[in-house]
This record gives structure tokens, sequence and C-alpha cells, in this order.
């Protein structure tokens, strides 16, 4: 649910790729090796073609303090890749004739700005003005602890609006909890309950489902950041992100889950090709996924230190998932490794390498970075050995050093080179090069 700096979804460039019928599956395991070895991937991966598995791979440990590995059975938290079973449940509901798109949402949440202008169908679309909630601040501050509908309600009612109703998109995580509570009121059925009459039963998604509290986390796996070590990360109450966040499942179940959407069995072929209409770079939970000359969908997802992907090419019909409890790297850089290896396009095995440095010899990278090319600030200070880098408005992220006044972020794909003598900074990410200057 969290949003991670500058992360840029960039699959790859328009040419012709041809489908592997025999992709080289051992240097796939390579690259997951290299990785593994590197403490830079905990997590699963899973591919197939014509509703066939053809690739599946788990990495790392569910529980590093106990080091129990992985295994492909291992449930992780999805984050918004939730959204789209949500968007699911809310389409078989219109089917139902139980929802009805047009429908404004003052009904059932008159407190909320601009209720009598929004619609469902703007809820779905990202189109609601609907703040934000995990934006703001506080939230780290109560994520952790249970909340009622009528709490999480007046949290995104105080918020207030962001922008007039269907006058654009903009993300937000308040959009699919009230979807939630929508389908829940509309069936008086509990959003977990939903989710496994019509989706993870008829489909037979085993290792999916609506996840636990933190307070009873008896099959989900930890999740973990990296600081020399893995570290265990707080895990979010389940009543706050709902059906915006709150699933549980495993790199081959998405990818059922997957070939089951988009090849009819979830939704009539009218539904489908909704969920897939394209307004301002959202469909109905969603995202064009571009590799090569191949347009895909699926939709990402990160809550608590879990991350996730998948995506769906008619193509070749194949569908690819990742999912993760602990990422030191790019999961686009990952993603591009694995549909490369699928499509036989070229990708190398990652190496690396750090230089050992002293804390003295960061003091003169620190500082606060201004660009005019980018709106926000860049704070650059460290931690014993390490940088960290702080954006306006993000949070903080180590820096690992590479070579003399150079240093990467592995996870968003950021590269930034110093200068210290002349006060200046490159920032490098997704092909981008934005100068930054020393305040």
């Amino acid at each position: 649910m969290k949003k991670i700096f500058l992360i840029i979804l960039n699959l790859g460039i328009l040419c012709q790729i041809v489908l592997s019928q025999n992709f080289d599956k051992n240097k796939l395991d390579d690259y997951f090796d290299a990785l593994e070895s590197n403490n830079k991937f905990m997590g699963g991966v899973a591919v197939s073609q014509n509703g066939e598995i053809i690739y599946s791979k788990s990495l790392g440990f569910s529980n590093y303090e106990k080091k129990l590995k992985a295994s492909e059975s291992t449930k992780y938290g999805i984050g918004s890749i939730s959204k789209t079973f949500t968007a699911v449940l809310v389409l078989k509901g219109v089917e139902e004739k139980r929802i009805n798109l047009n429908q404004t949402i003052n009904k059932f949440f008159p407190t909320i700005e601009n209720s009598n202008k929004i619609t469902i169908e703007d809820l779905l679309y990202h189109r609601s003005g609907i703040h934000n909630f995990t934006d703001d601040k506080d939230y780290l501050t109560w994520n952790t602890h249970p909340k009622t509908e009528k709490e999480m309600v007046t949290i995104i009612s105080n918020k207030g609006s962001d922008f007039e109703p269907n006058s654009k998109s903009q993300y937000s995580n308040s959009n699919y909890i009230l979807l939630s509570y929508i389908l829940e009121k509309s069936y008086q059925e509990s959003y977990r309950k939903l989710l496994k009459e019509y989706i993870t039963d008829p489909i037979g998604l085993k290792n999916t489902y609506f996840g636990e509290t933190v307070n009873n986390p008896t099959k989900k796996c930890n999740s973990y950041r990296y600081s020399e070590t893995w570290e265990l990360i707080p895990q979010t109450d389940i009543s706050v992100p709902m059906g915006a966040g709150g699933i549980v499942s495993t790199s081959t179940d998405l990818v059922k889950f997957s070939n089951a959407l988009f090849g009819g069995r979830l939704l009539k072929d009218g539904s489908l090709k909704k969920m897939m209409t394209i307004k301002e770079n959202f469909g109905i939970g969603l995202f064009q996924i571009p590799f090569y000359n191949k347009i895909g969908y699926g939709h990402t997802g990160g809550i608590d230190g879990f991350t996730s992907f998948f995506s769906h090419f008619s193509d070749g019909d194949i569908s690819y998932a990742l999912i993760s409890n602990g990422t030191n790297y790019s999961n686009n850089d990952i993603s591009i490794a694995v549909l490369s290896a699928v499509y036989n396009k070229p990708y190398d095995i990652p190496t690396f390498s750090t230089i050992e440095v002293k804390s003295e010899d960061l003091d003169k990278y620190l500082g606060i970075y201004s660009s005019s090319q980018l709106p926000m600030k860049i704070t650059i200070t460290k931690d014993n050995i390490r940088l960290i880098a702080q954006a306006t408005g993000q949070s903080s992220f180590p820096l690992e050093v590479t070579e003399k006044d150079e240093f990467k972020f592995d996870q968003a794909g950021i590269i930034m080179e110093f200068n210290p003598s002349e006060k200046k900074m490159i920032l490098k990410q997704g092909g981008g090069q934005f100068l930054f200057t020393k305040d």
C-alpha cells in the first residue's frame, strides 16, 4: 500500500519478440541464486504458459530468525494486488445486480466530502478525489492497531478531498477500502467470505485468503527490510487495508488467479473488457504492463515489506507473478529478467561488489540537495558507515557504495553519483538523469 520513491515500471522498448518454448531455466536459476546469496531477494516467482506452470522458484526464509526456508506454499501479503480481487468482486456484484456503478456513495458514506458526486465507478478508477490516507505522516503511528469500519471511514472523511470527482485519476488506497465496505453492505457478508465464495473456492486457490490480524500470524510468513541483516517489520492490522491490501497468497496462486481472470472464468466478457479499459493510466484494478512490443495487464503491491507483481500477456498466454517478504533489489529488474528468459531475450546475471568505507569518508556527501528538474529535495545523512537518502515526503532508504563517489539503491533502481568538490549529485533512475546541487 505504501509507495516507494520514484519506482518506474518500464519493461522494455518496442521490437519484435518470439516466445521461447524451452527457455533456459538453469540460467534463470543462476540469476535467482545470485540474488539469494547476496541477500537481495526473498520470496517466490511463478510463470505459466497456456494455463500450465512452466517455472517456479522459492528463495530465502519465511521466518529468518528461525531459519525456516520458504517453499512454494509459503504465503505472503500481496498488498495492492488485493485491489484486483476487490475489483472482480465489485464487477461480480454488478453482474448480479447488487451493485450499480453509477450509484453515488452518499448512501453508504454521507460524511465523505463530495459523496453525493462520487460514484462507485469513480472509486474503481481512482477518480474520486478522496485523499489517500496512507500518504500521511501519522499513518505509521496507528496502522498496527485494529480499526472498526466507523473508525476507518472517519479517518478517510477527515482527510477530505484532493480534487473534484471524475476530473482526473490519482491513486488512493481509500477508494478500495470503501469498496470493501460497499461489498459487505451489498451482500450482507464479510469480505473474507465473499473472497472465498466468488474467487478462491471456484478456481481452487488453496493458499489465498483475507489475511490475519497482527496478533495471530499463524499462516502468513514474516516480512523484512535489509540493513546489514534482515530486520523484522511490524505488520499492519488487517482491519486497516481491507480489500485495498489485506489479501495473502502465493506466486503460483496469483498465476492461477491471472489465468482464471483473463480466461473468462471469473467474469463475463463485458465485465473483463471494462476492467481492461484504461482511463488516464488506470483500469479497474489493473494497469497496462509493457514489455517490448507486448502489452500485458496486471498490478503491483506493497505493504509492510511485502512486495508483489503480477501480469498477463495474451500473446503466448503467459502469466507471471512475483511475491516477496524481503527485497533489497529492484523488482522491476527481476521481472524484466524473468520475462526476458520466457520470451528468449538477453539478460545478465547480476554481480555484486561493495567498497568498504569509514564513517568519516561519508561526511563530504552529507547535506540537502535540490534540482530544477524535479520538485523535491533529497536529504543525505549517514548511519555509521552507510549513507541514508530521503526525498521530500518519502520514506528514507539506505545507499550502498559501489565505487568512488557512487552509491545505489537497488530496490528502486536508483544510482547517485556525487561530485563533492562541486557540491553536485546526479540521480539516475529508469533511464533518466537529474542534476542536484547541495544547498
